[in-house]
């Protein structure tokens, strides 16, 4: 039997928000599926993957620590304010970071308007991200580069639908896709996951059977969290650090359970109040958590917002979206390069296009 479920509600509506720390005021577009509300089917199947059959294992690590330490102060690019490079444990065996930056493409297969990864055609998409990828390793010989594909697989909706929950769970057969398309280039996978009202505790388990692939990650967005109980789109969400703890703990139990390689967990944030309490977020030697600059605007504004929210609150790793549309709305605008980004203290390990 199939369930019938409407990708909908809510629209790129602009939210207007007052940028703590500085003068100007901050606007971001919500990355939601438009108004165009394609109807997809949701393979109800139960194809979770059971977390009780296998004892937990410590991986064994076997990283380089002489070439960690010089990748650390290397992007830490001069930093002189005390912060970077942040002391945390090594990982685990198979880290990407700080080994390789991540160039992501993010998106939905069932929208053109959320990002490009469903923007183009597969093929098409391909090509461009490989594209990027090659100007990044041009412009940063130091640093190989890891291509990515990350698919939002749960969607923050505008009305609460089945359950009051405001969210959408993508069909597995989506994500395959993604999976596959993954393959054709060598690139991981990142989940992205909206809660809307619904929270994580709920959702990651949900996607247990992929988290514990090895080639696959996980992406949290704070802003559509409704711990007020608003509609997304209303207002801008929040995750504490328990909840990004949550998710560390999880993923660091599926490395151990599954002896995997390491794991990245990207939290956007691009205001104060997405993130409260970052001080009190745990590094764990099994996931590494990137925190990610996600405001567009002029270069300007997207660079004063990674200062304030992600440089001066460090966690362990940082990460930059350039948006290819709605970046070029401000004047001045244009697309900042990777000689750019480079520049930023510290270098952002993680760029994310949309």
């Amino acid at each position: 039997m199939k369930l019938k479920l409407v990708v909908g509600g809510l629209f790129a509506l602009p939210v207007v928000l007052s940028v703590i720390g500085c003068e100007t005021v901050y606007s971001k577009e919500q990355q939601t599926k438009g108004a165009d509300s394609t109807v997809v089917s949701a393979d109800t199947t139960d194809k979770s993957v059971s977390s009780s059959a296998s004892p937990i294992v410590a991986p064994l690590s076997n990283v380089d620590t002489a070439v960690f330490n010089k990748k650390i102060i290397y992007i830490a690019n001069g930093d002189t304010t005390g912060r970077w490079p942040v002391k945390t444990d090594y990982p685990v065996n198979g880290a990407i970071l700080p080994f390789k930056r991540i160039i992501a493409y993010y998106g939905n297969l069932y929208s053109t308007r959320m990002g490009i990864l469903g923007e183009l055609p597969p093929a098409q998409m391909l090509s461009r991200l490989k594209d990027e990828a090659k100007k990044w390793e041009a412009a940063d010989p130091e640093m190989p580069v890891q291509p990515a594909l990350h698919y939002i697989a749960v969607t923050a909706q505008g009305s609460p639908g089945k359950g009051g929950k405001y969210r959408l769970r993508m069909p597995f057969h989506q994500i395959d896709s993604v999976l596959n398309m993954a393959k054709k280039i060598d690139a991981i996978v990142f989940l992205d996951i909206q809660v809307g009202l619904s929270n994580l505790q709920s959702e990651i388990p949900e996607l247990e059977k992929y988290l514990s692939m090895p080639n696959v990650h996980l992406g949290i967005d704070p802003e559509f969290s409704m711990k007020g109980g608003q509609a997304p789109g209303k207002a801008v969400g929040t995750f504490d650090a328990s909840d990004i703890n949550y998710a560390t703990e999880y993923l660091a139990d599926l490395v151990k359970k599954n002896n995997l390689p390491a794991k990245v967990l990207v939290v956007h944030r691009f205001t104060q109040k997405m993130v409260t309490n970052y001080k009190q977020i745990k590094t764990r030697p099994e996931v590494q958590v990137v925190m990610h600059m996600d405001g567009w605007g002029a270069p300007a504004r997207k660079i004063n917002t990674y200062r304030l929210f992600v440089q001066r609150e460090p966690v362990e790793f940082t990460g930059f979206k350039i948006f290819y549309k709605n970046d070029l709305r401000e004047t001045p605008s244009r697309i900042m390069t990777p000689e750019e980004l480079l520049k930023l203290r510290p270098m952002p390990i993680y760029i994310q296009y949309q």
